[in-house]
């Protein structure tokens, strides 16, 4: 039993102890900075939102609308297989909206190469994602949602560029990119 107790206390403790990289002391739950007007980057008619207003949708309406993959990760919290999606050698000007509601999340210049397989951004959109804590592979992670529908885009990590240290790593199959012209 003092085994125990000497492992917690030596390691479960300080895992347990790390902050939300995402919401750290006194930051609200839903992240990010503007960092730049994103809407000059939303070509004219494009269908890309700025509403924060709750979307729901049951899960047969879900299903009609999205693929297998992409219902699998949005609304199942599923990670898509690393380097799958085209999004990782998108490099024109444009947005990165929610492949389920298009509130638009990212810009294309918040994007960058992490070499993880995914689709990664230094910064989102203020008050289009939310956080929560993730201990799916025991130890703790920062998953982060879409806040208008609630789809699942990926984990943000703190091992990101400057200027923000952050890692926004997100399943492609969770965005849509909306190029600018």
């Amino acid at each position: 039993m003092r085994r125990r107790e000497l492992l917690r206390a030596f390691v479960i403790a300080p895992l347990m102890a790390c902050t939300d990289v995402a919401a750290g002391p006194g930051r609200d739950r839903r992240t990010g900075v503007a960092g730049e007007d994103w809407r000059k980057l939303v070509a004219p008619g494009a269908q890309v939102t700025d509403s924060t207003a709750t979307l729901e949708r049951s899960e047969q309406e879900w299903r009609a609308l999205l693929g297998p993959e992409a219902y699998h990760v949005l609304r199942e919290e599923g990670t898509e297989r690393a380097f799958t999606s085209p999004l990782n050698g998108e490099h024109r000007s444009g947005v990165y909206a929610c492949a389920g509601c298009g509130l638009a999340l990212f810009t294309s210049a918040m994007k960058y190469d992490s070499g993880t397989g995914w689709p990664s951004f230094f910064d989102c959109i203020h008050g289009h994602l939310a956080t929560k804590r993730d201990f799916k592979l025991i130890l703790p992670r920062t998953e982060y949602h879409c806040v208008r529908c609630g789809g699942h885009q990926g984990h943000v990590f703190d091992d990101g560029p400057p200027p923000t240290g952050r890692r926004w790593c997100n399943n492609g199959v969770a965005l849509r990119f909306v190029p600018l012209s």
